[in-house]
């Protein structure tokens, strides 16, 4: 009898041992997760779009078609322009929120330089302390670390902080630009000491395994994940139950945008996920097959306003007054204490804007 029952508890351990390892591998996530608010995120989702926009004046001057609204009252301090890697960015300081808002372009539609880097998709050993077995998206991460965009990010926002004192500082950005978001608010956490950074992505690809997945929602926890209906991009790169431990996961939390209803009866829904970030209830529970839906977030539009790849416009005033290197990148800085308006004025009164490249 005593035979037979020792059986039973090895069949019953060897049973449940078999049972989760087949269950998919989640990601731990410990610390408290972000809260979601809706007026937040539809002021933020404007500054992802703007950054898109071509005309480097208007954009540095804050009068382009897609600034201002909620986000009237802002005032940039840098304009980054990586020429090389058709990568843009610039940091400012809003009234309402009251904080640094970073803001990341996403992938350019028409730049295949950006889909290739999108598309590479081996992982890369992160060179942070205390992140052991974290793998990232190398195209992802060396977007940010190494090119122009990360030099001067970094720069303005400690300008920025110079003159603003201890503000919030939040990180946004759409497709590849929400992948840059997450890399630079880590960056800001862990190299720069900064405790009050936020993170906002729309419509954000998948940038690292598991370990680095937990250890991100550890060390930036106030970060929210906006995923629209059947947009392609947040299922990139795939998502392999299957193989634990190489495949790329997404870190919390998401909030998943679709509608519900038929014909003139239709409800948009704003789906709050679990802390897996990878909830099968949200997403993940649909075919990520649409561009149309990567290119529309609450409304706004996201994406390029000129139809070449990596065009950018500005007048002549505004490139002799930026900083280009060897390699045409281009920077444009303001002191903080300067009057914003008194700068557009200056603009304004040059010649008609040209275009660049």
């Amino acid at each position: 009898m005593g035979k037979n029952w020792w059986c039973l508890i090895l069949v019953t351990w060897l049973c449940l041992f078999s049972f989760i390892d087949a269950r998919e591998l989640k990601a731990r996530h410990t610390s408290p997760l972000a809260q979601y608010n809706h007026t937040l995120a539809t002021i933020l989702v404007e500054y992802a779009s703007a950054v898109y926009m071509s005309d480097l004046t208007q954009l540095f001057t804050w009068t382009c078609s897609r600034c201002g609204d909620l986000t009237k009252g802002f005032e940039i301090i840098e304009l980054v322009v990586d020429v090389e890697h058709c990568l843009q960015a610039f940091v400012g300081v809003a009234e309402d929120p009251h904080a640094i808002i970073i803001a990341f372009r996403g992938t350019n539609e028409h730049s295949l330089q950006n889909w290739i880097e999108d598309l590479y998709w081996k992982q890369y050993e992160i060179n942070y302390p205390d992140m052991d077995d974290a793998m990232v998206h190398r195209g992802f991460y060396t977007a940010y670390h190494n090119t122009t965009i990360r030099p001067a990010v970094l720069g303005a926002v400690e300008r920025a902080k110079k003159f603003y004192g201890n503000i919030q500082i939040i990180v946004v950005g759409h497709s590849m630009g929400g992948a840059m978001a997450a890399f630079c608010a880590l960056d800001l956490t862990v190299n720069k000491q900064e405790n009050k950074v936020q993170v906002m992505t729309f419509g954000q690809p998948r940038i690292g395994n598991g370990v680095f997945a937990s250890l991100y929602s550890k060390l930036v926890p106030n970060t929210i994940r906006v995923t629209h209906d059947h947009d392609i991009v947040p299922h990139l790169p795939p998502y392999y139950y299957y193989l634990p431990q190489k495949t790329y996961q997404h870190f919390p939390r998401e909030v998943w945008l679709y509608n519900i209803g038929l014909g003139s009866l239709v409800y948009r829904v704003e789906k709050i996920c679990d802390g897996s970030g990878e909830d099968p209830s949200c997403s993940r529970s649909v075919s990520g097959n649409s561009i149309t839906d990567h290119l529309v977030y609450y409304g706004v539009d996201m994406g390029s306003d000129d139809p070449e790849a990596c065009r950018i416009v500005l007048n002549s005033f505004v490139l002799n007054t930026g900083i280009r290197d060897s390699k045409g990148n281009l920077v444009l800085s303001r002191d903080p204490a300067n009057s914003l308006l008194k700068l557009s004025r200056e603009f304004d009164s040059q010649e008609k804007p040209i275009r660049v490249y």
